[in-house]
C-alpha cells in the first residue's frame, strides 16, 4: 500500500478497505487482519491502524468481537452507500478542479461525454 502525503494515513486505510469491498476482494462477514498484523503488513504505526479500525467501527463498516477479531459489518445497502459516498467525493474534487480551470457546466458535460466516447471506443 502506497500513501499520499496530502491525506492522513488512517483515512487512506479506510478508503482502501472500502475499495476492497467495492471490488469484491472483501465481503460482508469477512475477518480482517488484526490491528498489529495489519500495521506490520503495511509498515505503519499500530496506533494509526487502531485509529482507522476505531473510525471504521464508528462508521458501522466493521465490528470487533472480543476474542474473535474484526469483521466486515454486514447490513443491507452498505456497498451502495460506500460506492455513492466515494463517487461523490471523486466528483466533487473533479468539479472543483474544472471550475478552477474556468469551465462552466455545459463545457464540463461536453468534455465528459467526449471522454466517455473515447473510453467506449478503446474497449472495442
Amino acid at each position: 500500500m502506497e500513501f499520499d502525503n496530502s491525506k492522513p494515513i488512517y483515512l487512506q486505510i479506510i478508503d482502501d478497505i472500502k475499495k476492497q469491498l467495492i471490488r469484491g476482494e472483501l465481503k460482508p462477514g469477512d475477518k480482517i487482519l488484526s490491528q498489529r498484523d495489519f500495521a506490520q503488513k503495511i509498515k505503519v504505526n499500530p496506533n494509526t491502524v487502531q485509529r482507522a479500525y476505531r473510525e471504521m467501527e464508528n462508521m458501522n463498516l466493521v465490528e470487533t468481537i472480543r476474542g474473535q477479531g474484526t469483521f466486515i459489518y454486514s447490513r443491507e445497502g452498505m456497498l451502495d452507500e460506500i460506492k455513492e459516498e466515494m463517487a461523490s467525493r471523486v466528483l466533487k474534487n473533479f468539479l472543483d478542479e474544472m471550475y478552477s480551470l474556468g469551465f462552466d457546466n455545459e463545457k464540463i458535460i461536453e468534455l465528459v461525454e467526449k471522454c466517455q466516447q473515447r473510453l467506449e471506443e478503446d474497449r472495442l
